[in-house]
């Protein structure tokens, strides 16, 4: 199976397990729109619609609490899973919130435009190292000046023996939350399409693709915001 099928397999379940799955959930998602807010507030005073493009957008999780927070946004949303595209699309119609979905896999690439946020949540750790350091390239490279690269993601443990501590608290904080053994054990199989990489080695990755201000902005074990800005 897919990534793609996997997620589409759980796409009518996704959000109401993400409290569940993602156990600093509101810090985690509330800091990946703290960083991107203000190139898009900006743009509202300059006149301007501000642009943002979801990465891997999933349902529209993250697009949708941007919309939330800064009324006025326009967002482009990409993924490979249509049925969650699908749903993303009828939360966002349902809001009034303007927007495209773009079905696309993260290896190819970016929608043109020029964007005042790229964003992304859970989605980038399906790529291997070489894909993460191109797709960073590519947003990079579609940022306007001053704009933000945002990735709220899933991240591996500087060591093994971290990684391994990493899985054992995701694993107890989970279970504490109420997450069933038939959730848990569906979230691992998702997991097998898993490549995640450092949030060191990450942030280089960005520095490398011509980024400034690069740092991780939150980090709670396996969950960390991290990104950058367009000079």
């Amino acid at each position: 199976m897919s990534v793609a099928e996997a997620f589409d397999a759980v796409a009518g379940t996704y959000d109401e397990a993400r409290r569940r799955l993602v156990p600093c959930f509101d810090a985690f998602y509330g800091t990946a729109v703290q960083v991107a807010a203000p190139p898009l507030r900006a743009a509202l005073a300059a006149g301007r619609t501000p642009e943002v493009l979801d990465l891997g957008a999933g349902t529209g999780l993250l697009s949708l609490l941007l919309a939330a927070a800064v009324p006025g946004v326009r967002l482009t949303l990409v993924d490979a899973a249509p049925a969650m595209l699908s749903r993303a699309a009828d939360q966002l119609r349902a809001r009034a919130v303007p927007h495209r979905t773009v079905r696309a896999d993260l290896a190819d690439e970016l929608p043109a435009g020029r964007y005042d946020a790229v964003v992304s949540a859970l989605a980038i750790h399906h790529l291997d190292d070489d894909g993460k350091r191109g797709l960073y390239r590519r947003a990079a490279a579609a940022l306007a000046p001053g704009g933000v690269f945002v990735n709220a993601e899933q991240v591996a443990g500087p060591t093994p023996a971290l990684d391994r501590r990493y899985d054992e608290v995701w694993t107890a904080r989970i279970t504490e939350l109420g997450s069933s053994p038939d959730e848990i054990a569906a979230a691992r199989e998702r997991m097998r399409h898993d490549q995640p990489a450092t949030v060191a080695d990450q942030c280089r990755w960005l520095e490398e693709a011509g980024l400034v201000d690069v740092d991780c902005f939150f980090k709670e074990w396996r969950f960390a915001v991290f990104g950058g800005r367009a000079r």
